[in-house]
């Protein structure tokens, strides 16, 4: 093969003319201007955007009317009520000769009678039992309470009522697991004003526990995590153990060895008759959140005579019921049972488990019975009260409740198992 030498040719490009030429008759280089939007269109812009202002200011105006209408709806609510005169009432407390409780305390923007009422209870009996003036703390029993709530959602995969109601046996159940401190150790409430506000707390913690149940977390150790944290923010971080009167304790230990108290001595009645008599069965309500299956049910005459035989002991009394009645008159402290709707005698067995059949008797209240006292030819209780109708009257924090009204309206009594001995001893329990 004969070799030939490669030839490498270099091809210039010719300039174009201009490039030569001076900066001043050159053409313009790449450059930004303001966009230009086509009038046509910006017009049609426009008008859209003044009718979407305008549909917007309309119905701003139309939430505006409706907020005002619901307000003024509101405003103009009125109270079926029933007045008596002030001969056939209660006109003291000092009447009832009522065995040793604190004052009164509100409950204010929260669900959570049940822990005020059982709370102020048991403080009653830690007198009656120690003859020590304890103040407890209501929050600390609510605290621990969430957090069993909040641990039986995780167990039942979201089945199961996260509430602010629940009952008064659920303030011994939780005395007996938890503890119980006193009042000045966790009074449970960080805002400056003093007053109890759960609006936020609870409704935080429902929402992190049904973000829990469309997740599918079912951890429980970081559920329960989240939920302490929330009440943390509001009600402070309860004590694991703390001194009192030159002592350890724990908040278990403080209940047992201080208060003396076992929480298993209180029993709960309850009188309906779509359970057996005389025999323990499910409080059937959605308060009792964890289905307790522990009330002893009775007749009423036997419901109504433990409420007798304990203040007739100088005992108080635990009651859970309902207080939406027009018998329920605040400025006058009273709650009777009207004429209009029954007259006391003619209240039976019947008429109680008709109106707890169609829902005009349900359970939205816990309350402490304290004394009583005859008043016009009827016997009548004196209430210790945490909800605020309680302190629309004379007697701030105080109801007089008459016999008719817990005959027909109050579904369930708490008691020492030491009241009613003979009545368990129909359930096999003794003393």
């Amino acid at each position: 093969m004969n070799a030939r030498p490669f030839i490498v040719a270099l091809v210039c490009t010719a300039l174009p003319a201009w490039a030569e030429a001076s900066p001043a008759d050159r053409p313009d280089p790449a450059r930004y201007r303001p966009h230009v939007e086509d009038k046509v269109i910006k017009a049609i812009k426009d008008r859209n955007e003044a009718r979407d202002a305008d549909e917007k200011k309309a119905t701003a105006n139309i939430r505006e009317n409706q907020k005002t209408e619901k307000k003024l709806k509101k405003d103009s609510r009125k109270d079926l009520i029933a007045d008596l005169p002030a001969s056939r009432r209660p006109a003291s407390l000092e009447i009832f000769g009522a065995p040793f409780h604190f004052a009164p305390v509100a409950q204010y923007y929260t669900g959570t009678c049940w822990s005020f009422a059982g709370t102020s209870y048991l403080e009653s009996e830690i007198h009656r039992i120690r003859g020590r003036k304890v103040k407890m703390s209501e929050m600390f029993t609510v605290y621990w309470e969430y957090v069993e709530k909040a641990r039986r959602f995780v167990a039942r995969r979201g089945d199961s009522a996260f509430g602010e109601g629940s009952q008064l046996n659920s303030v011994t159940r939780m005395w007996k697991k938890h503890g119980a401190v006193p009042h000045e150790l966790f009074p449970g409430i960080l805002a400056e004003d003093g007053w109890h506000d759960h609006s936020r707390m609870h409704r935080e913690m429902n929402q992190y526990l049904e973000h829990a149940k469309a997740t599918d977390l079912w951890d429980e150790a970081l559920v329960l995590a989240n939920i302490h944290a929330i009440m943390e923010r509001y009600l402070g971080r309860p004590p694991a153990e703390f001194q009192w009167e030159g002592r350890q304790y724990t908040p278990v230990t403080f209940v047992t060895d201080y208060l003396g108290l076992d929480p298993d001595a209180y029993v709960q009645f309850m009188s309906t008759t779509r359970e057996p008599l005389f025999q323990t069965a499910l409080f059937d309500v959605p308060d009792n959140w964890w289905l307790d299956d522990t009330y002893h049910n009775v007749p009423l005459e036997d419901f109504y005579g433990v409420v007798g035989q304990a203040v007739e002991a100088g005992y108080t009394v635990g009651l859970g019921g309902d207080v939406s009645e027009p018998g329920k008159n605040p400025e006058q402290d009273v709650a009777f049972v009207p004429d209009f709707d029954i007259p006391p005698g003619l209240i039976t067995q019947d008429v109680r488990e008709y109106r707890i059949h169609n829902k005009s008797t349900g359970d939205d209240h816990g309350i402490h019975l304290l004394g009583r006292a005859t008043v016009d030819g009827s016997d009548w209780y004196l209430i210790k009260d945490s909800g605020r109708s309680a302190r629309k009257g004379k007697f701030k924090g105080y109801y007089f409740f008459r016999e008719d009204f817990i005959r027909l309206k109050m579904l369930t009594v708490m008691v020492h198992r030491d009241v009613a001995p003979a009545l368990l001893e129909r359930f096999g329990k003794k003393k």
